[in-house]
């Protein structure tokens, strides 16, 4: 017999999540600016993808607030039709 095993994320731990993210790479931009001289083609392009990461993450919570949006209007729709 196979264990199912669950995990359970809230919504507000995974926005927590986001906006730590989100500020740890606001600091990298910031150390970058502010000291120009030490901004390696490789730091650039190392911060350049961690922007692209971020990007991709709110996309995918913005997606999933859509398909949650979208099951509860289906859900008021049925309900209405009973």
């Amino acid at each position: 017999m196979a264990l199912s095993k669950w995990c359970t994320l809230s919504f507000g731990d995974l926005i927590k999540k986001y906006q730590n993210i989100q500020s740890q790479l606001t600091e990298q931009v910031k150390q970058l600016a502010s000291r120009q001289s030490l901004a390696t083609p490789g730091k650039f392009l190392l911060v350049q993808f961690q922007m692209s990461q971020v990007t991709q993450i709110g996309d995918s919570i913005s997606n999933l607030i859509a398909q949650v949006q979208s099951m509860i209007n289906a859900a008021v729709r049925n309900q209405r039709a009973q």
